[in-house]
This record gives C-alpha cells, structure tokens and sequence, in this order.
C-alpha cells in the first residue's frame, strides 16, 4: 500500500534534497506548510537547518506546534527529525529562548571541542555512528557507517533507552535517537549515499 509522507515545511532548510531521495519510490511524498495536510499523512518528517529558536517561531505561526503534538503524543504518528528536526523534539536549546516540543527529555548544547585546531565548529563532513541499540531504522546499515553532519549544536546526554546513534567529534554526542515512534538523526540522510537512503526507506516502511 502507498505510504503518505509529509515534509514540512516552515521555511528552514534544503527541503528539495529530501524530497529528492523519494523519487524512485511508489510513495506518495509532498513538501507542505499546511497543517491540514499533515493530519492525512501516515508519516512526517520534520527537517531543518538554522536557529532553533527561529524554528519554533516559524512553526507555531503554520499553527504547527499543536497539530504535531497531537499526531505525535496522542495518535502515535511516526515522525523523523533530521538536523534541527531532532533537535527541536527536544526540551530547549542553549540557542534561543523558544521551548522544543519536549518529546525527548534532552537539552540541545553548543559543540564544545578541546583541541581548537583539530576540531572545528561547525561539525561539518563525514564521520561515523555508532549502533547502540537494535532499531528497525537502521536495517541493513554497517556497524561504524559513516554519514554527513552539518551542525554548531547536539545532544550530548538523555535517558539510555532513547539513545540509537552516538558519535563522537572531540567528544561523544548523541547523533541518532528512537522512542517508540518519534526518530530523530543528528547526521543528513538525503546526504549521506547508499546508507541515508536505506535508513530512509527503513522508516518509510516502518
């Protein structure tokens, strides 16, 4: 049966490059910023890249917040946040004063590296994840398999059961989370080659 996917769009982010992994699908997938189109979908993604708490503002003004929070919490509809798309599920971030949606209990921190000369900020190129739990998501993809990262800001701590990815850049962070029917991935999967598009269709055919 024909998946509906819905990719929001609240005006942050390279949404055509996501839509883009889609096309040799039998899917139904569309870019929308209407709320209304999101309550047909059978599942989301919520994608992004900038200031989180520019994203927040641009959400609640698509009367966002509250249909999500609905489809999320209440209905059970899988979502995958991707960059600032994980970020936001989260409690709050050390960028801005908007609140996440809080569906992860995790805070979003600046990326704090030691050696200034060896690790710049922003985290940008290919690194590794490590698999730190089973999760249908990442089916048929390596141990250590290396996607693109593209951000100033992580999750450096949250409850173990929620932790799928961790990766480490001067020090570990967690790159990739799974809580019953919310993911997120720190790393870009429509960037990432052979290993972004399976983790793509995994949660297509979740």
């Amino acid at each position: 049966m024909q998946c509906r996917v819905s990719i929001i769009d609240y005006g942050m982010g390279n949404l055509n490059s996501v839509l883009k992994s889609f096309k040799h699908t039998n899917n139904s997938v569309s870019v929308t910023s209407n709320w209304r189109e999101l309550e047909k979908s059978d599942k989301i993604i919520l994608v992004g890249v900038g200031h989180f708490a520019k994203a927040m503002h641009n959400l609640n003004e698509l009367c966002m917040v509250d249909v999500l929070n609905e489809l999320v919490i209440e209905k059970s509809r899988p979502i995958l946040g991707i960059c600032l798309g994980m970020q936001l599920m989260c409690n709050k971030s050390d960028e801005g004063c908007e609140k996440g949606f809080g569906w992860i209990d995790a805070n979003v921190e600046k990326i704090e590296v030691k050696d200034k000369i060896k690790y710049k900020v922003p985290h940008v190129g290919w690194n590794q994840v490590n698999i730190v739990k089973d999760s249908l998501l990442m089916n048929g993809i390596n141990e250590l398999e290396k996607f693109y990262f593209s951000h100033s800001y992580c999750i450096n701590k949250s409850n173990d059961d929620v932790i799928l990815n961790t990766t480490k850049y001067s020090s570990k962070f967690i790159s990739a989370i799974e809580d019953k029917n919310i993911f997120g991935v720190q790393y870009h999967p429509e960037k990432s080659h052979d290993a972004g598009s399976i983790l793509l269709s995994n949660f297509i055919n979740l």
